[in-house]
């Protein structure tokens, strides 16, 4: 059985998100600007159709994170910026037509709706059951594959509280948001142990990637 993983970028402020979320700011005003690091990167833009881009101190860390993947566990937010039940037009993410997953997705959200298959072999699946539910149909999905923890940082709270997330990758960004949504906002000191595993500096970013160990 793989690893259960995050990663996710986050302002000097320790926001993942900036205020104002909605379909115009999916990652709320000014929050683009904590993954200008990772587009500019030719393995990030490979991923999703694009061409050129660069090759630095992030390559290897954005690598690793993405490899080995076999399932991803997102929120509804990650998928998109709906709310209560599904209608239609039903949204299909914020991805177009193939989607750079390539794996099953496991979506959270209090309404049920059936699964949803994109080219390239991303299927969106809708779990009504929470957090755990979908982490366990991730996960036999995955089979010795790793999990990815996708976000947001709700998503990745739960999967700490729960004590299932095994590394977490903080990739902090120079820029302040003022305001928004947290990583680690809420967690109490005995949710989770860190151990700070390695520190990369890259141009315009710092890796810090963490391994948590519960006492459950």
């Amino acid at each position: 059985m793989g690893k259960v993983k995050a990663q996710l970028s986050i302002s000097a402020d320790g926001y993942a998100a900036g205020p104002s979320q909605s379909e115009e700011h999916p990652l709320g005003e000014g929050g683009e600007r904590l993954h200008e690091w990772v587009v500019e990167l030719a393995a990030w833009r490979r991923m999703h159709g694009r061409p050129g881009g660069a090759v630095n101190a992030s390559t290897e860390v954005f690598e690793r994170a993405a490899g080995g993947v076999g399932a991803v566990v997102m929120g509804r937010n990650m998928f998109g910026p709906v709310r209560g039940p599904w209608t239609e037009p039903l949204w299909e993410g914020w991805w177009g037509e193939e989607p750079p997953f390539h794996v099953p997705v496991f979506v959270l959200t209090h309404h049920p709706r059936e699964p949803l298959e994109m080219r390239g072999g991303t299927t969106f699946h809708f779990v009504t059951e929470g957090f755990d539910r979908a982490l366990e149909l991730a996960r036999e999905a995955a089979g010795d594959a790793d999990v990815s923890v996708g976000g947001g940082p709700s998503t990745i709270r739960q999967a700490i509280r729960g004590g299932h997330l095994e590394e977490l990758l903080i990739s902090q960004v120079p820029v302040l948001l003022g305001g928004g949504e947290r990583l680690l906002d809420g967690l109490a000191p005995g949710d989770a142990e860190l151990e700070q595993a390695e520190v990369v500096e890259a141009p315009g970013v710092a890796h810090v990637l963490y391994r948590l160990r519960y006492r459950r």
